[in-house]
């Protein structure tokens, strides 16, 4: 399988952030870590592996990212307006640095798909919302959508608001939202089983992301597995190779 990681800098960061690409043809998917987790945790924790069939069989190109939340999100001392400035950094860095890498690699492709685990699936989704012109699909794993959510503090402003699916779907409406009907596939996947409910509450968050969604007739899926199915890297190495091949 061909491997390849490069070093990508962006301003504010507070070091280059790694993206490492897996195969050599296929449709670009960008995997978000769990939370605060760098680019080789994809791979350290078989997800690779779980996908691999597909690129091998050049259906896929996967590009794994550095998360940075640890400026950002998982900076519990910062209240959560601030945490959400700081995150327009990983934004940037994401929309500006490797978007245009994706799309020198990967030519002429149909749309990047996201995807992530926990907090990873919180940026595949967040990610698909707000610009579903790059990244059409979403495939969610174990997320919780809401920000406010995540020990949150502080009075929250106009850039939490611009990062939490749960209010900016909420608030969608006129032209914009009835392009978000056309153009947008989410999946969101969570299980009943270990550390879904608490602490993390991945499947409340799920099920709230799902009934906005519903609201608005945006194109979704909830996927709810068994009580045995644990908020942990066995299971959505399972959830991802069950679910990805659809939209490849």
């Amino acid at each position: 399988m061909e491997r390849e990681q490069v070093e990508i800098g962006a301003q504010g960061l507070d070091h280059p952030g790694t993206v490492i690409r897996y195969g050599h043809f296929g449709r670009p998917v960008i995997a978000f870590p769990s939370e605060a987790g760098r680019a080789w945790d994809y791979e350290n924790n078989g997800m690779v592996d779980a996908v691999r069939p597909l690129i091998d069989e050049g259906r896929i190109k996967l590009y794994a990212v550095d998360s940075f939340d640890h400026l950002s999100w998982a900076n519990y001392s910062l209240p959560t307006e601030e945490r959400a400035q700081r995150h327009a950094l990983y934004e940037n860095w994401i929309l500006n640095h490797v978007v245009p890498t994706i799309n020198t690699d990967s030519p002429g492709h149909s749309g990047i798909v996201t995807t992530g685990c926990s907090m990873g699936a919180f940026h595949a989704v967040n990610f698909t919302l707000k610009r579903a012109d790059l990244f059409p699909v979403a495939v969610g794993l174990s997320g919780n959508y809401d920000p406010t959510d995540w020990r949150g503090w502080g009075e929250p402003g106009e850039s939490t608001y611009l990062n939490n699916p749960v209010a900016y779907v909420a608030g969608a409406d006129g032209a914009h939202l009835q392009w978000l009907r056309s153009a947008v596939q989410i999946l969101l996947v969570v299980g009943e089983g270990p550390f879904e409910v608490h602490p993390t509450k991945s499947l409340p968050g799920a099920r709230q992301l799902a009934a906005v969604l519903a609201d608005k007739q945006i194109p979704h899926q909830l996927d709810i597995w068994g009580h045995d199915s644990a908020h942990d890297w066995p299971w959505w190495r399972k959830q991802i190779a069950y679910h990805l091949p659809r939209f490849c």
